[in-house]
């Protein structure tokens, strides 16, 4: 072990960390890996024995960092929070002047500012680093959005453009800015995830309960869409599950599913964050409670007994051409609107934290790897391009025709939806944020009357500069 000297290490040899470490020994640079149970490291190396000359496993903390080359480079995957922590805890002591610390787990990006400031002045370095894919991603290829100190990335961009997914050969990872721009942007692309996932179940239930289409059928639909504009990721699992016959009962596997989803607390950060910053991202925030909603099945089942007699109208869809077409369009425009929600938040982020966040390489750099991929993400990549300045996605000249010309269906379908008892959280809330988006006179003006009335608030007049406070009469 003391004269191996790996390029790199991963500490943390879960599913995500053993396929990262995995990635890295298969484009030729040696790892070191370690786990708290050692016997995970070792397996690592036992179970893949064709890349067994580039991987190190160790025995102790200590092992691994006598392993690793100068300036050594350590990637923590593990669970976000305190383990991340409690490894920086023991890993610390062991370092020297110039060695970099990577968490590139799903960390919440006021640890990774914390955890920035705290190496500040010790000669250690700290990275955060967003890793979008899952696990084929880790181990194939993930998008990585790398946040810290911008001298450190140099030490780990060579391994890093090695291991990322490629979009048409230009790798998807780059450095995005200080302390946790990485982190936060990771959070975003999460929180647009929630509301991408939840807008295409919510046209599947308009399938499924509006339409009383058979989920093959609805397959064969979205792998349509797959050819067009909404080609993604996303769109083409969608119709692989859709497909899918589960082996044990011969019926569509959706149908054996337990509809309550799970979430690991990553959609929630984006939405906080983005009412921190006075961002409305309304969809994101949309498809995080509906989440949390479909977990309380059982509440669910008792209000449908309560309200089984409230009789919603007739569903107007219809499963022809036309009726696909409208479907597709609103899913599409519902889409754009989301994804201006989640840049308008790194935007705001950016401005607060002085990021400088390089918003159309964002784009690039999820073109590939990342679950978000879709060729969507190529138009919002030229939206920035050649500098230009863009205020929100829905004022680019690039999307502004096409949300006019999209906004029409969405607006269908959210109406025959909701006439139809059939909830869509998610595409009612795009739609609501762009009628208000587009509105030049809104109505906060009556919120600001009625605080200045009974809280002395105060609130500017159209005809006087400064804050003012009117008599009201007494209530």
């Amino acid at each position: 072990m003391a004269d191996a000297k790996a390029d790199i290490g991963v500490i943390g040899m879960g599913t995500m960390g053993a396929n990262l470490a995995l990635n890295i020994a298969e484009k030729g640079f040696k790892v070191a890996v370690q786990n708290r149970t050692a016997e995970k490291a070792f397996a690592v190396k036992d179970d893949n024995p064709e890349l067994a000359d580039n991987i190190f496993p160790a025995e102790s903390l200590e092992d691994f960092v006598k392993s690793l080359k100068t300036p050594r480079v350590a990637i923590f995957m593990v669970p976000a929070g305190k383990p991340v922590d409690d490894e920086m805890e023991k890993i610390r002591p062991l370092l020297e002047e110039g060695d970099v610390m990577v968490d590139a787990g799903n960390a919440d990006f006021n640890d990774t500012v914390r955890r920035s400031q705290a190496v500040e002045g010790t000669g250690l370095k700290f990275i955060g680093m967003g890793v979008s894919g899952g696990e084929l991603g880790a181990r194939h290829g993930p998008s990585i959005m790398v946040g810290g100190a911008k001298d450190s990335y140099p030490l780990i961009e060579p391994v890093l453009t090695k291991i990322a997914a490629k979009y048409k050969d230009e790798p998807c990872v780059a450095w995005l800015g200080p302390d946790g721009a990485g982190h936060f942007v990771k959070t975003i692309h999460n929180g647009i995830e929630y509301a991408d996932m939840q807008m295409i179940a919510e046209i599947y239930g308009i399938m499924r309960d509006g339409l009383k289409l058979e989920p093959s059928k609805m397959a064969e639909i979205f792998r349509d869409w797959n050819t067009r504009e909404l080609a993604s990721y996303l769109i083409e699992i969608t119709a692989v599950n859709l497909d899918e016959i589960d082996p044990k009962t011969d019926k569509p596997m959706v149908e054996v599913i337990v509809d309550e989803a799970g979430q690991k607390g990553t959609g929630r950060w984006a939405v906080i964050e983005a009412e921190k910053l006075g961002v409305g991202a309304t969809t994101l925030e949309a498809a995080v409670a509906a989440r949390g909603l479909s977990s309380r099945r059982a509440e669910r089942a008792d209000a449908a007994k309560l309200y089984d007699k409230v009789e919603a109208g007739q569903p107007q869809f219809f499963a022809d051409e036309p009726g696909l077409s409208e479907l597709e369009s609103a899913l599409v425009t519902a889409k754009i609107i989301a994804y201006a929600q989640g840049y308008a938040a790194m935007a705001a982020a950016s401005d607060e934290n002085s990021w400088n966040l390089p918003l159309g390489t964002i784009a690039e750099i999820w073109r590939a790897g990342c679950i978000i991929r879709s060729h969507f993400l190529d138009d919002i990549a030229k939206a920035y391009d050649k500098g230009h300045t863009v205020v929100n996605i829905l004022q680019s000249p690039d999307f502004v025709g096409r949300v006019a010309k999209g906004q029409s269906a969405l607006r269908r379908v959210v109406a025959k939806a909701s006439l139809a008892g059939i909830p869509v959280p998610a595409l009612s809330a795009a739609l609501a944020y762009f009628d208000d988006y587009r509105r030049e006179r809104g109505t906060a003006n009556l919120i600001q009357a009625q605080r200045d009335l009974f809280g002395a608030h105060t609130f500017h007049r159209f005809d006087t500069d400064g804050a003012v406070h009117h008599k009201w009469p007494a209530v």
